[in-house]
């Protein structure tokens, strides 16, 4: 399960950054995790758990915004949803994409400190 590895990269990076900041304490680190990022949502919410504790971030909570799959249709001029995952398929009128526009983000946006 690779989701712990990137479990332990996010509590990482909010270390290092509560750090920077002089010891801020973390109550959630806020993520977006893009639907074709290969990083299953419920796996890396139960890595979190196992991977905080005996941290800094030990009573924090991991916040993930899920993002659709989009790409850009030729056929249509446009951004659409992905209509099939196998074949990036426009949604809309079932056409081939190679372009993707959205949907493979794994990033730290935001954390949370308490007062």
């Amino acid at each position: 399960m690779h989701e712990l590895s990137v479990a332990m990269s996010i509590i990482e990076i909010a270390e290092e950054e509560s750090k920077r900041r002089g010891g801020l304490q973390i109550s959630a680190v806020h993520l977006r995790l893009g639907l074709l990022s290969g990083v299953v949502k419920d796996a890396l919410l139960f890595a979190y758990e196992i991977a905080r504790h005996d941290t800094p971030l030990a009573a924090s909570r991991l916040v993930v915004e899920e993002v659709p799959g989009v790409i850009y249709c030729p056929a249509c001029e446009g951004r659409r949803p992905v209509g099939s995952l196998e074949w990036f398929c426009c949604a809309e009128c079932g056409s081939l994409a190679s372009e993707l526009v959205q949907g493979k983000e794994l990033e730290v946006v935001s954390l949370e400190v308490e007062k």
